[in-house]
């Protein structure tokens, strides 16, 4: 089986047991004012965990819910096992499992699956982005008119205030805006053409690891610029790679 069928296998194995859950009484272990995390985060992630490191026991696992595997390895799985966990939480239907594997640093493959829609994106490193195995790609929009931007807003004062400044000026400009709830589905609908921008000032590496692949091979932009004082956090500018986003930032 190769990395890519392997993330697949446990990116799908992760929403069917999501799905099955949807809707029903979840067990918070810890809420904060903007967050939830939920005890099937931490059973998602160990069902992937079993899956990705049994098959390559050798390999490293970093995930939103912790540490697994011999993180001395090169070969490095990033796991969210709920991006949009509030959204799950309180019935609403829109959030993914999303896997990334990071061999010697780079990103090599992705998978980001929509248990409630369906819908699974793939894609391996020198091969084409896929939607349910079907070609995809960004869209060709060029002006703000016709765009519709994604723009989240952080989970402290100063990512809220840089969010919502960046809201207000999109809005005077595209079509549409949104606020999602999902950074890795997001990106997936930017390399598939459905938005045409995400922007956020700070996000964490497993909501965007699959997602930056998957954009930059559909023909996309991906920018990350770190977030000081915070261990793997990135400021992120993604998008279809034609729209002038230096007149929102």
């Amino acid at each position: 089986m190769t990395d890519l069928e392997l993330a697949t296998e446990a990116a799908l194995t992760a929403g069917k047991l999501l799905r099955q859950h949807f809707g029903s009484d979840a067990t918070v272990d810890e809420a904060t004012h903007h967050d939830i995390k939920l005890a099937l985060d931490k059973e998602s992630q160990d069902l992937i965990t079993k899956i990705l490191l049994g098959a390559r026991p050798g390999d490293a696992l970093y995930g939103e819910e912790g540490l697994a595997g011999n993180q001395d390895s090169d070969r490095q799985w990033i796991v969210d096992p709920i991006d949009g966990t509030v959204n799950f939480f309180y019935g609403i239907p829109h959030f993914c499992v999303s896997i990334a594997l990071r061999i010697a640093g780079e990103i090599v493959v992705g998978v980001i699956h929509d248990p409630m829609v369906g819908e699974t994106w793939t894609v391996e490193k020198g091969g084409p982005a896929l939607l349910n195995g079907v070609p995809i790609q960004a869209s060709k929009r060029e002006n703000f008119d016709q765009s519709i931007l994604f723009v989240g807003c952080g989970k402290d004062e100063e990512a809220l205030r840089t969010g919502i400044e960046r809201f207000r000026k999109a809005s005077l400009r595209a079509r549409k805006m949104r606020m999602m709830g999902s950074a890795a589905l997001g990106m997936a609908y930017i390399a598939c053409g459905r938005l045409d921008a995400y922007i956020e000032s700070r996000i964490s590496l497993w909501d965007i690891a699959a997602g930056q692949l998957l954009v930059e091979t559909a023909g996309g932009k991906v920018d990350l610029t770190p977030v000081a004082g915070y261990a793997d956090a990135w400021s992120i500018v993604a998008s279809n790679g034609r729209l002038p986003l230096e007149e929102i930032l």
